[in-house]
């Protein structure tokens, strides 16, 4: 019996399925880059000069990253960067730094200077194609923006890993701003790319991200985790997940996802939704913008084919409201399928499900 171990919140799970039952497991086999590599990307860095890092997502490469920079410090005797997080991940941030490293709450943009080094790993995105340093600014700090690059969008499905429209209202965003970036492409086996400059240039690591496709056979069942625990932090951040997966399900199949969300909703659009303030109509062509409302429009149109299965800490209640199947654990979603589909369904797994795009043969 094959033992599979997949990422769930901060920890990993076992799935104990019959080799007669385990169709493939789904992965991106890539190069990853050496740590020589690295530290020769970071070198465009001048850390003699006073720097602080604002770190937008938390991941083993940003983790990574920040060590190297460390490195260059002593190797350079000059004192370590100030440190800036979001306050949800602050504590995640300080647990990696030494024991005498701080980490401040980063407010906003409204003093950005040159020296504030944005850090953040890229994944995929259903809205801008890609989910970099400006999309991730973007969201945070340019709500006023957003409407324009909703309303960009090209139909009603998500375009993971496509050119948008809606990445120039990004682009536009950063370019206000005289700030730096480290912009960070990985895999479960380490950094495969990264590019040190401004928000607006670095993005063009898109392109190494964009090679993480695979294509294959359209399944009937993919179970889904998201590789990392930053990735299902919410549930709004655990659906890119499924976004870059649901092209390879067939119709009436089964996508089930391992997303912990122990960070809640996560979306503004589905709180609002789920609190009976916001109506799918509305998504179409809204007067203003609200937070994670693609997510919510991909999710309705999507479920128009395939079903969605979750296994979360979020209540059975919320799940039901938004017509998914809830599970208690990995084995349940295992056992729905035999009963459901039959005993000698195959299920494929798909292992990192932020960094991989399916499409379909």
């Amino acid at each position: 019996m094959p033992e599979i171990w997949l990422n769930y919140g901060a920890t990993d799970v076992v799935l104990d399925i019959k080799a007669e039952n385990l169709e493939q497991k789904i992965e991106h086999d890539g190069q990853v880059l050496q740590d020589s590599e690295l530290s020769e990307r970071l070198d465009s860095l001048d850390v003699t000069k006073p720097l602080d890092l604002v770190v937008l997502n938390y991941t083993d490469s940003v983790k990574k990253t920040l060590g190297l920079v460390f490195e260059k410090c002593t190797q350079k005797s000059v004192p370590r960067p100030k440190i800036f997080a979001d306050k949800q991940i602050m504590n995640l941030v300080k647990s990696a730094l030494p024991p005498d490293g701080q980490v401040l709450a980063f407010e906003g943009m409204d003093d950005a200077n040159p020296d504030l080094v944005f850090v953040g790993e890229m994944e995929f995105d259903g809205l801008f194609g890609f989910d970099t340093v400006s999309t991730k600014l973007l969201r945070r700090f340019g709500k006023d923006q957003m409407l324009s690059a909703y309303e960009k969008r090209q139909g009603n499905l998500p375009l993971s890993g496509k050119e948008t429209e809606s990445m120039q209202t990004a682009k536009g965003f950063t370019d206000s701003f005289e700030i730096s970036a480290i912009e960070i492409v990985a895999t479960q086996k380490g950094i495969a790319d990264m590019s040190v400059g401004h928000p607006s240039k670095t993005l063009g690591i898109s392109k190494t991200l964009g090679t993480f496709v695979q294509k294959i056979d359209k399944h009937r069942t993919l179970l889904i985790s998201t590789g990392k625990d930053s990735s299902n932090y919410t549930l709004g951040r655990s659906l890119n997940s499924v976004w870059n997966c649901h092209s390879a399900i067939r119709d009436d199949g089964l996508a089930l996802l391992l997303c912990e969300c122990k960070g809640g909703i996560g979306s503004e659009a589905i709180r609002q939704y789920l609190e009976g303030r916001l109506s799918t109509d509305r998504l179409q062509r809204p007067a203003k913008y609200v937070d994670g409302m693609e997510d919510l429009l991909y999710l309705t149109e999507i479920q128009k084919k395939i079903q969605i299965g979750l296994v979360s800490v979020l209540p059975e209640f919320y799940l039901k409201n938004l017509n998914l199947i809830p599970f208690d654990g990995v084995k349940e979603t295992l056992d729905h399928v035999l009963k459901v589909q039959g005993g000698r369904q195959k299920v494929s797994i798909v292992p990192d499900g932020s960094r991989i795009l399916l499409e379909p043969n």
